[in-house]
């Protein structure tokens, strides 16, 4: 059963259609996967888009000390600190780190006003990266040290915060939103003859920074991977084989990675282009009416241009045609013809 698994999935070619980067916090990466045969890309597409938002381990601060004295509950307003501690909270909860331990770490703030405290001026160990550091967190007015002691776990999915564990004064816990994708899409385009259709896969994927859409699309695919290995053996030994069971006489056989070659077949670069309008280039407002007066909506109809017949265009001039080429490059990695 191993063998054939492997035998169906050689044909199959995957590879980034589109990808931007929106801020420090948004990453954007869309990605095709073909040839399926009839029905099977909406298996593989639901499956990933479950698993992408909840599956995919990531690292959030999950309880903070204080070290100001007296501090009793979180809505407690500290002298000389604008915001209160509820306040501080939240803006502790919204920085987004990348761990490469699985082991808590400690980081710490120290810092003395007046000035404004942003997630840069958390001291953290090396396996630990900020990835924005404007993100506030703190504004003390006053010539006060702000001090506070923060505990970094990595995780899945979102957990809410367990108020036992604030077991000392000024220790609160933290809710935390391990998940680094921040959204996942998919849809399904046919190609091919009415006779025999194959399907081509297209995922969008959002992430917070901490990860790339190409690391997630990785670790959600490997995830699923690793939940299917038990069913390669569920003929073998023991009816009702239990992935849990320790004691199982049935031994999983180590699964045979699938090389997938990263670049894709042309048919589905066309169709992908086909459902890229122009306005992922961003062009400038007049070159973005110029093309639709000569009707090019897409990525596709652009690409039946060339450099040559867009300087052609009315009003579009050779400044925006160069702005248009320079996207298209930059953005997709094609370049037009002469």
């Amino acid at each position: 059963m191993q063998e054939e698994l492997i035998t169906s999935t050689h044909n199959l070619r995957w590879g980034c259609v589109e990808s931007r980067i929106e801020s420090k916090r948004l990453l954007y990466g869309r990605f095709a996967i073909s040839p399926f045969e009839k029905g099977q890309a909406n298996t593989v597409g639901i499956a990933m888009r479950r698993s992408l938002p909840g599956g995919i381990e990531g690292s959030s601060i999950t309880s903070a000390r204080f070290g100001f004295g007296g501090v009793e509950h979180e809505y407690y307003a500290i002298a000389g600190v604008r915001e209160s501690i509820h306040d501080i909270l939240i803006n502790l909860k919204e920085i987004i780190l990348r761990s490469d331990s699985h082991e808590a770490q400690k980081a710490y703030i120290s810092a003395v006003g007046p000035k404004k405290v942003t997630a840069g001026d958390v001291i953290v160990p090396s396996c630990v990266e900020v990835i924005d550091t404007a993100q506030p967190t703190a504004t003390p007015n006053t010539p006060i040290s702000s001090d506070i002691e923060l505990t970094i776990e990595r995780g899945r999915g979102y957990c809410a915060r367990d108020f036992g564990r604030n077991k000392r004064d000024g220790d609160f816990a933290i809710d935390a939103a391990f998940a680094p994708t921040r959204n996942a899409n998919y849809s399904i385009h046919s190609f091919g003859s009415e006779n025999y259709a194959n399907e081509i896969l297209f995922v969008e994927i959002w992430t917070d920074g901490s990860i790339t859409p190409e690391e997630a699309l990785y670790e959600a695919s490997q995830n699923l991977i690793d939940s299917s290995i038990p069913l390669l053996h569920s003929g073998e030994g023991e009816k009702g084989y239990d992935v849990g069971d320790k004691t199982s006489s049935i031994t999983p056989q180590p699964f045979q990675s699938i090389s997938i070659p990263v670049a894709i077949e042309e048919v589905t670069k066309d169709v992908a282009f086909r459902h890229i309008l122009i306005d992922r280039l961003e062009p400038p407002a007049r070159a973005y009416n110029c093309l639709k007066e000569v009707e090019v909506h897409t990525i596709a109809d652009l690409l039946d241009y060339g450099e040559d017949d867009l300087v052609r265009i009315k009003n579009l001039g050779r400044k925006s045609v160069e702005q248009v080429l320079e996207s298209l490059k930059k953005r997709f990695a094609v370049n037009l013809r002469g």
